[in-house]
Formats: C-alpha cells, sequence, structure tokens
C-alpha cells in the first residue's frame, strides 16, 4: 500500500530544508535529498518539477504562518508601537523550522538573482503590503515622522525584526560565549531602537 501523498510530501520537505541549510540550494543534490526523504527522484519530481519549485515549496511551508502572525500582529486596533511590538514578540519567539527557513531566505536573496526576483514577488504579495500599510498609517496618524520614505522606515522595521532571533540562535548554535541578553530582552531593545532610534 503506498504511504498517504502528504507523508511523502512533508518528507521531502524537511529533507530539501535541511539539505538546502547544508549545501545551499546550487549545492543540493535532489538524489541526497530523495535517499535522505526515504523515497526516489521520480517522486521529488511529481510533486516539485524542478528545484526552484521545491526550495519556494519549502519557503512557503512555514512563511504562511509568519504571514498570518504578521497579519494579525499589524490588523490589532491600537497604536503603531503596539502593532510591531506584537510582530517583534512574535519573531522573537520564531519556531526552530522558522528560523531554519529564514537563514535560507536570507542566504538566497544575497546570492542568486533568480530565487531573489521570486522570492520578492512572493513577499510583495504578503507580508511587505502590511508593513507598508502599518508605517503609512503611522505616518498619517503622526507616530512617525515623515521625514522619511515609508519604505525605508518599513525596511528598518522589518529587518531589525527579523536580525535579533536569527543572529541569537546561530551564535547559540556555534556554542560561542557572546554578550548577547536572551531574547526576552533583546527584541524589546531592538524595539525600541528601531521605533526611537539609538540617539536620544
Amino acid at each position: 500500500m503506498p504511504r498517504p501523498r502528504s507523508n511523502i510530501s512533508a518528507r521531502i520537505l524537511r529533507a530539501a530544508r535541511d539539505r538546502f541549510l547544508v549545501d545551499g540550494v546550487d549545492g543540493a543534490s535532489l538524489r541526497r535529498i530523495a535517499r535522505d526523504a526515504r523515497t526516489n527522484l521520480g517522486m521529488i519530481y511529481y510533486y516539485y518539477p524542478t528545484k526552484e519549485a521545491l526550495f519556494l515549496a519549502v519557503v512557503e511551508q512555514v512563511y504562511v504562518g509568519l504571514l498570518e502572525g504578521t497579519r494579525q500582529a499589524l490588523a490589532e486596533a491600537g497604536p503603531l508601537e503596539d502593532k510591531i511590538r506584537r510582530l517583534y514578540e512574535r519573531l522573537a519567539h520564531a519556531s526552530e523550522d522558522e528560523t531554519i527557513v529564514i537563514r535560507l531566505v536570507v542566504r538566497e536573496l544575497l546570492t542568486s538573482s533568480s530565487r531573489r526576483r521570486v522570492l520578492a514577488e512572493r513577499f510583495l504579495r504578503g507580508h511587505i503590503p502590511l508593513m507598508l500599510g502599518a508605517v503609512m498609517g503611522g505616518v498619517q496618524s503622526g507616530e512617525l515622522g515623515a521625514g522619511h520614505p515609508p519604505a525605508a522606515i518599513g525596511l528598518s522595521i522589518g529587518l531589525l525584526a527579523i536580525f535579533p532571533p536569527l543572529i541569537r540562535r546561530l551564535i547559540d548554535e556555534a556554542g560561542v560565549a557572546a554578550p548577547l541578553p536572551p531574547a526576552e530582552e533583546l527584541w524589546p531593545a531592538v524595539l525600541d531602537i528601531a521605533l526611537h532610534g539609538a540617539m536620544r
């Protein structure tokens, strides 16, 4: 009796994610991914016709949850600072799977022009409009100064939200003693810097 589709697909995605993390997307072997997923190359092509499609499926698997968390954080009523605080708290407590995929996305954004374009297209239909909408609302309400382009404000807030948990996890994995506070102390400080600046 064949295994259910979801079981095979989930195993392929997990194996691909782990292999992409080690070897990069370009360096990852689909044969090795198939072996790690305890299936064959034909099954990978059945579900994911290209390596690009497989990579995007790996990203999408966690992105939908991150996107929903972003939507919930920014949709609730209240001041912009509270919305951004909820977003930072959500990202500060990203799961291991989410953190791994964020690392993969950052690497591919920096190294692959074709995947950069595809990821940009997806994000422009995802969290970017949500962030820009929140920033524009903050500018219109007077909570944010109008002296900077809204895209620059949104980019700053977004990047500062992603990198502290990512760096914290990388340092923990490396076993390096670093003078970083725990996430519960780190993300509120980064939030304060993002919204109010480091020099006051």
